[in-house]
């Protein structure tokens, strides 16, 4: 792991940001964020990127980027209990556009590691090169940034670790196919990550299950490889990271409270030998007096179908001693019981 904390490595994230609107004016930074969250939340070709030019990039680098960072961590952080010991050597990052996923491996960690971002974006490129090159991080300065169509016919250099994050929604089914296919035969190591909505959580799930069908075993969130107990259109699985707002992102996103929750939904696979939680905490942790109400997904077979796997609900009590104290403390996405 990484000698450098995630709190420092955010903080230094923002830092780098803080300069970014100076020359900018307010109303068109404003404008450029209406009409991306607009662009993003409705259909966008594989052909017709969404950020066009230098105002849409720092106005996407202001208001996403400190979110993306914090969601993608705190799946990396999950995969990186599963596999102790591990550390990728080298990393692509799929559609990377200014690089979030890129500082987050960075902030999990040591290097020295070679990194690449693929986007077809030159202008997100172009803002994520000049953001690692002002980081402390040898690995992040030393990125290549390099134009690629994301779809269909891509090709994926080979990599210890590929990352996905927040692009699937924005392509067609059969470029999605073809993406996952790609990052299943490039990397050792896969890690996808979309929005916490029910729709990117069926993104993720078809995700999921076309890694394992390529051989590849699930390291986080899911403690098996077996078919995801959640019955669809009933529910969904997703969790939930705390982003720190600077008074740049509190300007940008019209907010005023100092932090917010992104929600996210991701899967993480390898090719080599990982060691799954016995449980992952699905909901938020109920505190009621003298007890903790936890939902988890592991090794009981809720759903009927055989597997061993399912949904579970989990009540512990003061006579419980040091795991009562560790439920209190635990967050949702965390392994359940907590490693020593």
């Amino acid at each position: 792991m990484n000698a450098t904390t995630p709190t420092t490595s955010a903080e230094s994230l923002r830092s780098v940001l803080g300069g970014l609107l100076d020359g900018l004016p307010p109303k068109q930074a404003t404008a450029a964020v209406e009409r991306l969250i607009a662009s993003y939340r409705g259909q966008t070709p594989t052909d017709a990127p969404v950020l066009r030019d230098r105002s849409d990039v720092v106005a996407y680098a202001a208001y996403r980027m400190p979110a993306t960072f914090e969601a993608v961590r705190t799946a990396l952080d999950a995969f990186a209990q599963a596999a102790p010991g591990w550390a990728p050597a080298s990393h692509v990052d799929v559609g990377g556009g200014t690089g979030a996923a890129t500082w987050a491996v960075d902030a999990t960690w040591d290097g020295p590691r070679e990194t690449t971002v693929l986007d077809w974006a030159e202008p997100a490129l172009a803002l994520g090169r000049e953001l690692a090159g002002a980081s402390s991080s040898q690995a992040l300065r030393g990125a290549g940034w390099r134009r690629a169509v994301i779809g269909s016919g891509m090709t994926v250099p080979d990599a210890d670790l590929v990352t996905v994050s927040y692009v699937l929604g924005e392509l067609t089914p059969q470029a999605r196919t073809a993406v996952v296919a790609e990052a299943a035969r490039a990397g050792q190591a896969v890690v996808l990550v979309e929005p916490g909505t029910p729709e990117g959580y069926l993104r993720v799930r078809e995700a999921r299950e076309q890694l394992i069908a390529a051989g590849m075993h699930v390291a986080a969130p899911c403690p098996h490889d077996g078919t995801c107990p959640i019955e669809v259109g009933q529910d969904w699985c997703h969790f939930s990271a705390r982003v720190s707002r600077s008074s740049l992102h509190r300007k940008v996103k019209g907010g005023s409270l100092a932090y917010e929750d992104e929600k996210f939904s991701y899967v993480a696979a390898t090719r080599f030998p990982v060691e799954p939680a016995a449980y992952r905490i699905t909901r938020r942790p109920q505190i009621r007096k003298g007890l903790v109400l936890l939902e988890l997904c592991g090794p009981q077979d809720g759903d009927g179908d055989g597997d061993g796997t399912g949904l579970s609900r989990a009540t512990v009590t003061k006579r419980h001693g040091d795991l009562y104290k560790a439920a209190r403390d635990v967050d949702w996405g965390r392994e359940w019981p907590p490693a020593p």
